[in-house]
């Protein structure tokens, strides 16, 4: 069942919120060493968390709709008490002190939260294969990807381990795997949801984001964890609007975007047909489209592997054996403690990542690289806005290709190219969702991206949710055993 479902179940009576949990946590046990989407399953946590919400259930009193039910977290969110590794060996044993924001918010909603799932390490990556505890596969066809870095709450919710699940996006990494997974994946505005908790990579452009089986989950999941946390200097202080309630628009009257760039070289033709026909899909229920341009999508991938790696390899310089994490034993000095520490608990993706910022913050580089980034940012943003002030939404692939097989993108550059339509919005800091739209001939996801206005969450929403009533593809399954 969806939350939605769920939470009318338990209002009728038909189940319980401790019967449900115990049947993720059996699913878990059963499927999950295929799929691989768990770093840590708090069994404990969770069934006490749904005994707690069975009584308010029997008493008639319950927190809303998301009392009961069971959701997993991205190992990149603090859990207080629970191990928070970010995928990398540098951090297995870390145990916080305190709870995310998010994590409180769900919590206070009544959410049983059934584990960490599995994610490239630190966030960087686009196929959750460079996690140090081992890939996630996909659940449509295990010897693929499930997309990254959220490739673990992705696939968790695509195998049915978990009825929704947050994640983070710094450049693609909840509408990717969302893609590749064939489930709801949206990434708020930046700062529409605090990231207090969240262990950064990419500060100016981290934000977490919601998976789902569809757009009314999304919209429950965004309304208990979206709004300002006075904790989070970046959080935006603004009104949340009722999510829910905005569903029910439709979309006639809207004017939507078609960026031509996005249908250009590179993409799958199964990708491109699909998409189309979405469109067309949309045309059929009332809105009507427009072709705009987004010259400056080009420069994307390029702005952001100067701008991600330089604030990462900021941001990752506090893992240095001192404090917290991994400390490499029989070191003569402090230098050559961090450097074995770093040598030992970093990836090689991270590793890449963080002499290439490095490289790029170094006097001599700075202006050449980040500040003509920082430059070139400010240009694709302005695309995006320009495109937007004349259209309601843009609509797009969210992928050029879908879900490739595991050890399939060996090259770092055309690994990084899966992100080629996501990174643009990620610069823009404005909302998007991915949401099923058709399969390849082989069986696999095909994901339409809605790309909105700041701040304008309900209407990416009230899109996708017009679109899922008009077609089946929600009914379609992975089929696991």
């Amino acid at each position: 069942m969806t939350i939605h479902e769920l939470a009318e179940a338990y209002r009728r009576g038909e189940t319980t919120p401790s019967a449900v949990a115990e049947a993720h946590l059996a699913r878990i046990a059963a499927l999950d060493a295929k799929v691989g989407a768990f770093l840590t399953v708090t069994r404990e946590r969770a069934l006490a968390a749904a005994a707690a919400a069975d009584a308010r259930w029997r008493a008639g009193a319950p927190r809303g709709p998301l009392d009961g039910a069971p959701l997993a977290l991205k190992d990149v969110l603090c859990t207080k008490g629970v191990r928070t590794t970010c995928g990398s060996r540098i951090l297995e044993g870390f145990v916080p002190p305190y709870d995310a924001t998010v994590v409180e918010r769900l919590e206070a909603a009544g959410a049983v939260l059934l584990g960490k799932t599995n994610m490239d390490e630190f966030a960087m990556g686009s196929s959750t294969e460079h996690s140090a505890f081992g890939p996630t596969r996909n659940p449509w066809d295990l010897g693929r990807v499930p997309g990254g870095s959220s490739g673990g709450s992705a696939a968790a919710v695509a195998a049915e381990l978990a009825a929704g699940a947050l994640g983070t996006d710094t450049g693609g990494s909840v509408r990717q795997p969302a893609a590749f997974c064939g489930v709801v994946g949206l990434k708020p505005t930046y700062g529409r949801v605090s990231r207090y908790g969240l262990v950064a990579f990419a500060s100016s452009l981290d934000q977490v984001g919601t998976f789902a089986r569809d757009a009314r989950d999304t919209a429950l999941l965004l309304g208990a964890i979206a709004g300002h946390d006075p904790r989070d200097a970046t959080s935006v202080d603004a009104p949340v609007p009722d999510y829910t309630a905005a569903l029910a628009g439709g979309v006639r009257g809207l004017c939507l975007g078609v960026p031509r760039e996005y249908f250009g070289e590179g993409i799958d033709p199964e990708v491109a047909r699909a998409v189309r026909e979405a469109i067309e899909t949309l045309r059929g229920l009332g809105a009507v489209t427009e072709d705009v341009s987004l010259p400056t999508t080009d420069y994307g991938i390029a702005v952001y592997y100067v701008l991600a790696p330089a604030e990462a390899s900021s941001n990752l310089a506090r893992y240095d054996g001192v404090k917290y994490g991994l400390r490499t034993p029989g070191a003569k000095d402090l230098i050559e403690m961090e450097s074995r520490t770093r040598a030992a608990g970093f990836g090689a993706e991270v590793k890449r990542r963080i002499m290439l910022g490095t490289y790029a913050l170094s006097a001599g580089y700075y202006d050449a690289y980040y500040g003509r980034a920082q430059k070139v940012r400010t240009l694709v943003r302005r695309d995006l806005e320009a495109a937007l002030a004349r259209v309601d939404v843009l609509v797009a692939p969210t992928t050029p290709g879908v879900a490739f097989r595991l050890g399939e993108k060996a090259d770092p550059l055309a690994m990084y190219l899966n992100d080629v339509f996501t990174v643009p919005t990620s610069l823009a800091g404005l909302p998007a969702v991915s949401l099923r739209c058709g399969f390849s001939a082989a069986g696999l996801p095909v994901g339409l991206q809605l790309i909105g206005r700041a701040l304008d969450e309900a209407t990416l929403l009230r899109v996708a949710h017009a679109y899922e009533q008009a077609t089946g593809w929600l009914a379609r399954r992975p089929a696991l055993a």
